[in-house]
């Protein structure tokens, strides 16, 4: 979510293209999935739409008060995950919506903060709970067994020496600090200064989106704004690595029905369900000017899609 530069004003990724996507028009009804420092939703209130933004980081939802004051009621915030976000439309009766927009991942504000223990940049609490409750990534080192750490690892971080990281983990447990879990990563992957690469990204990635459980919202997430979308509806998707980007392409892919084959000559076959969305775009991606102003826009990608009339599929 929203990249940004440390120091630097918090400035979402592909905007230009995130807006040109949607159109947004006044009296527009538009969830903004993902609040943040709620830069995709200004760009929307300054052209007269209506937003509901959610978030389930509280300190978000605090922050945004002055933009809620600032739009006149046009913004509402809602502390709640975005795979909620269907059943809180429905309890404040809004039962579709004209576009959703997700900016998935983890925030520059949660990167920059070093309290918040997202990064190895600064040396903090082994935390990184983006809603700043349940369990924490101390709590999953120090807790679950070699096996289901280097499961994590590999299926999350992509990380091949998993198991000897893992290893590693527990033979050096307690672990508290972000400085103490990317040394241990480090140490187990034999990594030198000069290295283009720190190796503790890939776990610090892991650990993040198994204690946020980040796929499992992303995939819920989907499934509510195929639910939420009005005929015509835009749903667009910022996404910041493989794992998520294959995510959305396969749910567009399967929600417009591409790659579908049904034969003709076989009789009796029942034909799929029809397409939920269409005119999917390909992978969007930023330009080199945007890269150059804001370095950690380089792995975003946006795909967006238009809802069509047909009933919202079932999804597991």
């Amino acid at each position: 979510m929203t990249p940004a530069t440390n120091n630097a004003p918090h400035v979402p990724v592909l905007l230009d293209e995130v807006v040109a996507a949607i159109s947004p028009a006044p009296d527009m009804a538009i969830i903004d999935a993902t609040f943040g420092a709620g830069g995709y939703s200004r760009a929307l209130l300054e052209r007269g739409a209506r937003v509901y933004g959610f978030d389930r980081d509280p300190d978000a939802i605090r922050d945004g008060q002055g933009m809620v004051a600032e739009f006149d009621g046009r913004l509402s915030l809602h502390a709640e995950r975005f795979s909620q976000m269907r059943e809180e439309m429905q309890r404040i009766g809004v039962p579709q919506v004209d576009a959703v927009v997700m900016d998935i991942g983890v925030s520059s504000m949660h990167l920059d903060q070093g309290e918040r223990g997202f990064s190895f940049q600064q040396d903090g609490p082994l935390d990184m709970r983006m809603s700043q409750a349940g369990e924490s990534a101390a709590d999953f080192l120090n807790n679950a067994d070699e096996a289901a750490i280097a499961d994590v690892l590999y299926q999350y971080g992509e990380e091949r020496q998993s198991r000897r990281v893992a290893r590693a983990i527990v033979a050096a447990r307690p672990l508290e600090t972000t400085g103490e879990f990317a040394r241990v990563v480090r140490r187990a992957l034999g990594y030198k200064p000069h290295d283009k690469k720190d190796p503790a990204t890939r776990s610090f990635q892991a650990v993040r989106i198994h204690v946020n459980d980040e796929l499992g919202e992303l995939h819920a997430g989907l499934a509510a704004a195929e639910l939420l979308l009005k005929e015509g509806g835009v749903l667009a998707v910022v996404s910041f690595h493989s794992l998520e980007d294959r995510i959305v392409k396969r749910f567009f892919k399967e929600a417009s029905g591409a790659g579908r084959a049904v034969s003709r000559h076989l009789p009796g076959e029942i034909p799929g369900p029809a397409p939920t969305f269409t005119k999917v775009s390909k992978a969007i991606r930023p330009t080199d000017a945007e890269i150059e102003r804001n370095p950690r826009a380089r792995s975003s990608i946006l795909r967006h899609a238009i809802r069509t009339s047909a009933p919202a599929q079932e999804r597991t």
